[in-house]
């Protein structure tokens, strides 16, 4: 049985943590909380979306399923349907659109001198507003979300292909 590192886990390293940290410090997002933070909050919500799960009976249902996996995964509070409505319910939004731009800024340099076919202005490449099933059906607080869509470059899809090979989901 192959014991490595799991897709997700490996997938979430690209996350910066300490601007994470900086973003949730900023909006006071972990204040008074005992085992559900931020950052199992937003883990789950990008397993949820990697994982294309549709609700929060089928994200809790998934993430039980790989129980013994959390751990390694980043998971360290226990995920629950309550306790991921009340997250959903209260937290500021405004922690994951601070850690978007920050994503956006890291992002954009890599970018900087690729065709994408079109000439777009010089400040958004390609993005697009939608409503996603899985956000519309948790959060009520938030009416739109803006995803970004980039191809993954030569030089960051091989360095991505060669830190995810040989892992598993």
């Amino acid at each position: 049985m192959y014991s490595g590192r799991t897709v997700f886990s490996q997938v979430m390293d690209f996350l910066p943590l300490e601007e994470f940290r900086k973003c949730v410090a900023r909006y006071a997002g972990d204040h008074k909380l005992k085992s559900f933070s931020c950052l199992d909050h937003f883990f789950t919500l990008a397993f949820a979306q990697l994982s294309a799960r549709q609700s929060l009976r089928d994200i809790e249902a998934c993430l039980k399923a790989m129980q013994p996996r959390l751990y390694h995964m980043g998971f360290r509070g226990k995920v629950s349907r309550n306790n991921l409505a009340h997250a959903n319910e209260h937290r500021d939004w405004r922690i994951c659109a601070d850690l978007a731009q920050v994503l956006i800024a890291e992002v954009r340099p890599l970018y900087r001198d690729e065709d994408f076919g079109a000439e777009l202005g010089a400040r958004a490449r390609s993005a697009d507003s939608e409503y996603p099933s899985l956000l519309r059906s948790i959060r009520t607080r938030v009416n739109r979300r803006t995803h970004t869509r980039q191809d993954v470059g030569c030089e960051a899809k091989g360095k991505m292909d060669r830190r995810l090979s040989g892992a598993r989901l």
